[in-house]
């Protein structure tokens, strides 16, 4: 567990990836994925989110960074208006989401009162990354970035028309200069 945790805090070298000018459009956006909720397990269809920013982060619930839901509850109650807030628990890096729908969605809400969309449990990278985390992290899907998850906390922003524009690593919290200008803020 510790040798997890060590690696973890090296594993996110804050990486920065922002979509060239010269990429032409994908066929697919993020429009074309449904997801399923945290709670309830209803299909949530992504297009939903047509003309808005979106960040999306893969969460955990004992990671270092755990204490991000703080922040990003406090950028969504800020500025959820232009720009959604979408979580995906993943136990992909040291076992660091290890509980149920039911749990991840009462510690969410007790301990840092997250209101912003959360999804269900997907795995972020390997043989059986999630169809969302596939296009995330795919040049020949996205167009561009081949980035995927180093650890818990990364995250992707994408255009009000749907389209990956940025990479964020871990580190990378919603008060930085970098992301605020990704997010148009």
């Amino acid at each position: 567990m510790i040798t997890s945790l060590i690696s973890g805090l090296f594993a996110d070298n804050s990486e920065i990836a922002n979509r060239p000018d010269h990429v032409a459009d994908t066929p697919q956006s993020l429009y074309d994925f449904k997801v399923k909720s945290l709670v309830g397990n209803k299909t949530v269809d992504l297009s939903q989110y047509k003309g808005k920013k979106v960040v999306i982060l893969n969460v955990a619930s004992k990671c270092g960074y755990t204490k991000q839901y703080a922040d990003w509850e406090k950028f969504n109650k800020e500025h959820g208006d232009k720009v959604v807030v979408l979580g995906f628990p993943s136990n992909n890096f040291g076992g660091q989401e290890p509980g149920t729908s039911e749990e991840i969605a009462t510690f969410c809400s007790a301990t840092y009162g997250v209101t912003f969309p959360m999804f269900e449990k997907v795995e972020v990278k390997g043989e059986a990354k999630a169809p969302l985390y596939k296009w995330l992290s795919s040049k020949d899907l996205n167009g561009w970035n081949d980035k995927e998850p180093t650890w818990n906390f990364c995250k992707y922003v994408v255009d009000e028309k749907g389209k990956l524009t940025n990479f964020f690593a871990s580190k990378i919290l919603p008060t930085d200069p970098e992301f605020l200008k990704a997010v148009g803020l």
